[in-house]
């Protein structure tokens, strides 16, 4: 009986440890919570904090550029609107697309903001201070060479994790965003779902056209995600069988993080929804956005942080997740793992 029971103590600590390996820390913009989102600083951050993907927002220029951009305009994150002050369009915004890499590499990046009276306020008053330093824009590229140059210097296996951005967009302006991207894989070695890459979108049409097309074409496979925003884009997705329907497409999703654990949630009732549990049965892999430490940011229902990263990585069972401050979610899991 001794036997057997201790038998029965190590198999579980042996899933546990499995179960703690399985689980990723993706670098949501890089090291966003510290430097000025998607720029290489940050990304260099992030990876040196040890995150296990780093992120990517990919947008494309006037002259079919890929840069690393979360919006399709730049007027939130650089200084565009000083640098070319006539070049708006008629709804007051600067839209990459309409600038080439050249003109894009004279703009300054910053930590994100919006005007006040003229005047610029940031969206995190305690992170990276505006006017501060120097920092710029990099393309799709040079952020992928980063990433694998610190892979060889280091020996460590940090992945990327993509995102096409509004891609009914980019068609609408006349450019195949996803084949561009793909292409960019595909010559940087990426091109099987072994590799480190996943490659993300919230247009289930998008996902389905580079499932069936794009890829066959290309002759490479990688992992694709299909992102979440609210129940309300794709409904058939959140109904029984929608994480089954799903499959035949992506490798996994992206929800928001309210879509696993109810925003109305209290400590003394958690309310989990299925979406996990649904996905996990269909073979597809959970990796919710966006998990962030700054004051107001921790919902109701978690102590702290740390408490919320409990909930979701061990309680709703997700298998990663996107987040501002990878240090403190790759602390975390270390912790745990001891």
């Amino acid at each position: 009986m001794h036997r057997v029971k201790t038998l029965g103590i190590l198999l579980m600590a042996t899933l546990t440890s499995q179960a703690l390996a399985q689980k990723i820390v993706i670098a949501h913009r890089g090291a966003s919570g510290y430097l000025p989102e998607h720029t290489l600083e940050a990304k260099s951050m992030a990876y040196a904090m040890g995150a296990d993907y780093i992120e990517q927002d990919v947008v494309m220029t006037k002259d079919d550029h890929l840069i690393v951009l979360h919006d399709i305009t730049l007027d939130r994150t650089t200084d565009v609107a000083e640098k070319f002050p006539q070049r708006a369009r008629d709804d007051g915004r600067y839209y990459a697309i309409d600038f080439t890499l050249e003109e894009v590499r004279q703009l300054s990046a910053s930590e994100g903001f919006r005007l006040d009276n003229g005047q610029k306020v940031q969206g995190y008053a305690e992170r990276f201070p505006l006017g501060h330093s120097a920092f710029s824009v990099s393309t799709l590229e040079e952020e992928i060479e980063l990433i694998q140059g610190l892979n060889e210097s280091t020996d460590r296996d940090v992945g990327i994790y993509p995102e096409i951005k509004q891609p009914e967009f980019h068609r609408q302006e006349g450019r195949d965003i996803s084949t561009a991207v793909v292409d960019v894989l595909k010559r940087y070695g990426y091109s099987s779902k072994q590799d480190k890459v996943y490659l993300q979108t919230f247009s289930f049409e998008e996902l389905e056209i580079i499932k069936t097309e794009i890829l066959p074409a290309a002759g490479i496979e990688v992992n694709l995600i299909q992102l979440l925003g609210s129940p309300e884009s794709y409904p058939w997705m959140f109904e029984s069988d929608g994480m089954s329907k799903l499959a035949a497409f992506a490798d996994g999703i992206g929800p928001a993080h309210p879509l696993v654990i109810e925003r109305g949630s209290s400590r003394s009732n958690l309310r989990i929804t299925p979406l996990v549990e649904r996905a996990h049965a269909a073979g597809l892999q959970v990796h919710p956005y966006t998990y962030r430490s700054d004051p107001g940011q921790v919902p109701q229902y978690a102590e702290d942080f740390d408490d919320l990263l409990e909930k979701h990585y061990f309680q709703a069972d997700v298998d990663g997740l996107f987040t501002d401050f990878p240090d403190q979610a790759v602390n975390f899991l270390r912790t745990r793992r001891r």
